[in-house]
């Protein structure tokens, strides 16, 4: 993985430089990895691949061992627990009536295209360069954007969300289905919460699925070693980690912001739920958690 991180490696921002986010790279990399790895996939994908390209679906062959042990491994199995999660909530929100999905951050997530059968309107929002190459991406595969799609750039630490969205068409006045994955530890604590404010503000019945780094000071040895190893990584390739926090004390945040139900989902109960009677040998540390928010009234 060193490897892996190190070829990316820049001195500059990644995005200053008008080019592609390189954690986007990555967890797509780790995405299609884990379709060729780990039978059967937790989270299927079957244009995780093709999304790629065809010169980099070769290079991921050729260096799959890579992928197949140590911390790559823990990653691989962190990206397909989150994103199954995100998604399991998504069918349930659909499933109560909800028409809307806004996919924050979306690099090159591909729900847009493999579901548009669903009954949704489908919002992804992304740093302009990330989604310029996107769009070149998904030419190149010969994949087709369906017209139930709306690209949506936003730079989450200078635009505001809510009206980057309004005018992209999505209707605020009626709920709102977000997923967030592997964003926030590259935002500022300012920028967390002010996302997370203007979802808060979202009628009854929309809800959010975001991931968060936990603090240093409350992880073991292990996983704390494990974080700092790939932060210094991740900023050595031009996208530092500036945001993280302790579970009480965002759980208080949130509810102060006014969402009504909020689940916080530590490794060990996603490994439990997602994991239990699988032999691939993952390990989720607890460096990262995942919650679900809600709006409206707290459930009884």
């Amino acid at each position: 993985m060193e490897r892996i991180l190190s070829s990316l490696a820049h001195t500059e921002s990644i995005l200053r430089l008008g080019l592609p986010s390189r954690s986007a790279l990555l967890v797509a990399t780790l995405r299609a990895a884990h379709q060729l790895l780990d039978h059967p996939p937790l989270f299927a994908d079957p244009l995780a691949l093709p999304i790629l390209g065809p010169e980099l679906e070769a290079q991921l062959r050729a260096q799959l061992p890579r992928y197949a042990h140590g911390p790559a491994r823990q990653l691989r199995g962190a990206t397909a627990v989150r994103s199954r999660l995100a998604e399991e909530e998504l069918a349930a929100a659909v499933a109560c009536g909800v028409r809307q999905y806004v996919v924050l951050g979306a690099g090159l997530d591909t729900y847009a295209y493999r579901c548009h059968g669903m009954p949704l309107r489908v919002f992804e929002v992304d740093h302009p360069a990330t989604q310029r190459w996107k769009r070149d991406q998904l030419r190149h595969a010969g994949i087709a954007a369906p017209p139930s799609l709306t690209f949506v750039p936003l730079d989450f630490e200078r635009d505001t969300l809510d009206a980057a969205l309004a005018a992209a068409g999505c209707r605020l006045d009626l709920p709102v289905f977000l997923s967030w994955l592997g964003v926030t530890l590259y935002l500022s604590d300012d920028a967390v919460f002010e996302t997370l404010r203007v979802v808060a503000g979202l009628p009854a019945g929309s809800a959010i699925v975001f991931d968060y780094g936990v603090v240093p000071e409350l992880l073991d040895l292990f996983d704390r070693m494990g974080m700092a190893y790939f932060a210094a990584r991740f900023e050595a390739a031009g996208e530092p980690w500036k945001s993280r926090f302790a579970p009480a004390v965002l759980q208080s945040e949130l509810r102060a912001l006014g969402f009504g139900g909020v689940s916080d989902y530590a490794a060990d109960a996603l490994r439990t739920h997602y994991l239990g009677g699988r032999g691939d040998g993952w390990h989720l540390g607890g460096a990262m958690r995942l919650v679900v928010a809600r709006t409206g009234a707290p459930p009884l």
